[in-house]
């Protein structure tokens, strides 16, 4: 068992080697396009399905919670996101160079329809307040981000500087991606919008796929020699493979279960607001040990037991929708 402090030396190879992130980004030149590098895969990692979702959160919170909801979260994200640089850097300068959030935490703590636009909220004060939760939930499932260790660490020195500048780049792009779905779908519908706003659209539901890229991660790691090249028949083969079965699987698993936005809520109180809004504020108080009586230590701790608060409640509220919804639906059903 290793020591607090102590490096994974065998993950972080076993990431650089096989981690698809790193790879593309590592294929860039990086002393050419420092700032575009860093930006363009903070953006990528950020702009994904769950802003689809948007426009129901809307529907549960309303214009004005809602618009604010996502400004929160867009700050919230970002400054947690610049703390995470700071952190990485840190502990990268002491040759601790970390790729993930778990290798953070073991080093630094020990672990188309037709519809009349209607914008009124339930008047059942038990559903509009979990309501509200809910779809808190889904705009931190938005915002959420699990690969920021990971492009910082493939980023070319100096990395000072760069992922601040990324992040403003990105968040430029996101505010605006971000908030024209969510105000145009929600202003469109009304409360009749889909946990999919693609779904609004369409005479049948469709449910994209999200989030695989832990899962390839994982099947690489068991099925690939890190002796041999990528593109190796010995490490293509078993790629091709595992990939194919999951996104199967995935798709398989998406048709089962159709309720897009019950499932992205749930994601978020239990992974994202953790992930995103708390964790970052945590390391890094742990890491620079400001001083309590700081304006700093005081706004990230307050900003914790804030969020750790609503990912509670979220998450309640997320489990509750779901088998409120799973009464209803039926396997593969077309809704």
């Amino acid at each position: 068992m290793g020591t607090i402090g102590a490096v994974h030396e065998e993950p972080i190879k076993e990431a650089q080697a096989f981690s698809t992130t790193a790879t593309t980004i590592t294929a860039i030149n990086h002393h050419k396009q420092p700032l575009d590098a860093g930006a363009l895969f903070v953006l990528k990692s950020k702009v994904a399905p769950p802003l689809l979702s948007l426009p129901f959160a809307f529907a549960s919170l309303g214009w004005t919670a809602g618009v604010l909801s996502l400004v929160i979260g867009a700050i919230v994200t970002f400054y947690s996101y610049n703390l995470i640089s700071l952190v990485l850097e840190h502990h990268a300068a002491l040759g601790h160079r970390h790729l993930r959030f778990r290798d953070m935490a073991y080093d630094i703590l020990g672990t188309t329809k037709g519809t009349n636009k209607n914008y009124s909220l339930s008047t059942n004060d038990e559903t509009r307040i979990f309501g509200i939760f809910n779809a808190m939930a889904i705009v931190a499932t938005t915002f959420g981000n699990g690969i920021i260790p990971e492009i910082q660490a493939t980023l070319a020195p100096p990395v000072k500087g760069k992922m601040f500048k990324g992040l403003c780049v990105c968040y430029a792009v996101v505010t605006v991606t971000f908030f024209s779905v969510a105000i145009s779908g929600y202003w469109a519908f009304g409360n009749e919008a889909e946990g999919l706003i693609l779904s609004n659209f369409l005479d049948h539901d469709g449910n994209p796929l999200v989030y695989l890229q832990p899962t390839n991660e994982v099947l690489e790691k068991t099925f690939a020699d890190p002796t041999r090249g990528e593109f190796s028949a010995r490490n293509v083969v078993p790629r091709v493979i595992s990939r194919s079965i999951s996104v199967i699987l995935a798709t398989t698993i998406a048709a089962m279960l159709p309720f897009f936005g019950d499932i992205n809520a749930m994601i978020g109180a239990f992974g994202f607001f953790p992930l995103d809004f708390v964790l970052p504020m945590v390391l890094f108080n742990m890491t620079f040990k400001p001083s309590k009586r700081s304006p700093m230590f005081w706004l990230n701790s307050s900003i914790a037991v804030i969020f750790s608060a609503v990912s509670v409640t979220a998450a309640v509220a997320a489990v509750r929708q779901i088998s409120l919804d799973a009464k209803t639906y039926k396997l593969f059903a077309n809704v």
